[in-house]
């Protein structure tokens, strides 16, 4: 077993998951956990024909459309069960340059967390500019709100170096959907680690269709105001 674990959670990615894996399988010294929520396009029975040639790929599978909050949960508590060093959390989706996986390991060598960020200076977003105007300023309200050193809240590619972070659990963050990662960033914040950033190349997905339901902006605001009367 590596002390890397790399990983994500599917819905309907079978236009991206084999892509995906091919770049990833070939980053040493890893192994890759996903989280299929039963996609109807049959992405797991793609997830399983890669497991044939690569014993250091992992799947689990569940009935029905569960959530990213509790996919990330399992891949969580799955790196801390058997004991890996870091984690890397990323979308499958190829927004996320899975290339940029050895970045993010080599800079969690000597710190405890890291986001991939959009907004930082030398990072480059593809977003739609609706998309990109609505994440840009929700990020800024976020950051302005909490009073956190971060230009980057949402983006869920990450990496925990779990023998640093001592202090954090992730089941402790109770928001559901998508607040769920601006919550963890709070958390990590509130437990006194820094978040650090490096800047990311984000890139529109071009297969398969964005997950995210509109409702997810009125309940990111809401959690955001819970945050914040709770941090006063």
């Amino acid at each position: 077993m590596n002390k890397n674990l790399v990983f994500t959670a599917t819905y309907n990615e079978v236009d991206n998951i084999s892509n995906f894996l091919d770049i990833v399988l070939k980053i040493s010294n890893i192994d890759i956990l996903i989280v299929d929520d039963n996609s109807p396009d049959k992405t797991g029975n793609v997830i399983k024909q890669y497991q044939k040639d690569n014993k250091n790929l992992f799947l689990i599978s569940r009935k029905g459309k569960e959530g990213l909050d509790s996919a990330h949960k399992i891949g969580f508590n799955f790196a801390k069960e058997k004991n890996y060093e870091n984690l890397i959390t990323i979308d499958a989706d190829l927004s996320h340059d899975p290339k940029m996986i050895p970045q993010f390991l080599e800079a969690l060598n000597d710190k405890p967390f890291i986001i991939g960020s959009r907004y930082m200076k030398g990072a480059t977003n593809d977003m739609k500019f609706f998309r990109y105007t609505l994440s840009y300023v929700g990020n800024k309200v976020i950051k302005f709100v909490l009073n956190i050193d971060s230009d980057e809240f949402t983006s869920s590619f990450r990496g925990f170096a779990l023998n640093k972070l001592k202090k954090f659990d992730i089941n402790d963050v109770k928001t559901k959907g998508y607040s769920f990662f601006m919550s963890t960033i709070h958390l990590i914040s509130e437990l006194g680690y820094k978040i650090n950033q490096i800047p990311l190349q984000f890139k529109d997905r071009e297969e398969g269709v964005s997950k995210i339901p509109k409702i997810e902006i009125f309940r990111t605001l809401t959690n955001l105001l819970l945050l914040k009367i709770n941090k006063l």
